[in-house]
């Protein structure tokens, strides 16, 4: 009877694994179910006790868990979040600078800004465009009026020259021979 005397290989001894009962179990399974439901249990309590609590929680992967204490996952302010993008891009002055732009008119006032507005702002030069000459000379004579004003509103030393330009005017040079000082169109007529 060699086919009595031989054991499967897969079989597990309870002598062997401490979550197996040691006594026989019954036909359904019920019962060693139970016991290693109960002996995996024991063993993961005994884990969570065994462990300081540090007061923060951590989930079965080690990462952090937010629970009731504000955490950088939450849900975060619109502005708060703005001017960390802001600060962290350096976008500060371009911004306060196009703020400037905007409220042109509030800052040198109705008239001024009718006939002058600014085009561009680079390294501490603000250049300004006005529709005649005349307007080129008065804003040239207000210049530092305006970059006080313009310092007042964005910091000290920001606005350092104003570069008054003229009017965008028609050029008369056309084709390929052109004379240096020649005064256009009116120099044919004597």
């Amino acid at each position: 009877m060699p086919d009595e005397e031989a054991e499967p290989t897969d079989a597990v001894d309870a002598a062997t694994d401490p979550a197996l009962p040691a006594e026989p179990h019954a036909d359904d399974g019920l019962d060693l179910a139970r016991a290693l439901t109960r002996a995996a249990a024991g063993s993961t309590s005994r884990a969570k006790r065994r462990r300081p609590f540090t007061g923060e929680r951590r989930s079965v992967t080690g990462n952090r868990v937010s629970g009731s204490h504000p955490d950088d996952r939450d849900p975060q302010l619109l502005d708060s979040t703005m001017a960390r993008l802001i600060g962290e891009r350096g976008w500060e002055l371009d911004l306060r600078m196009r703020g400037v732009f905007a409220r042109w008119a509030e800052l040198v006032g109705d008239e001024v800004a009718a006939h002058c507005s600014p085009e561009s702002f680079t390294d501490g030069r603000l250049v300004v465009r006005t529709d005649s000459t005349a307007w080129a000379t008065q804003l040239t004579l207000l210049a530092p009026t305006v970059v006080r004003r313009l310092n007042e509103e964005l910091g000290p030393g920001t606005v350092v020259v104003i570069d008054v330009q003229g009017p965008h005017l028609p050029s008369w040079k056309k084709g390929r021979r052109t004379t240096r000082d020649g005064r256009g169109p009116r120099d044919t007529y004597g």
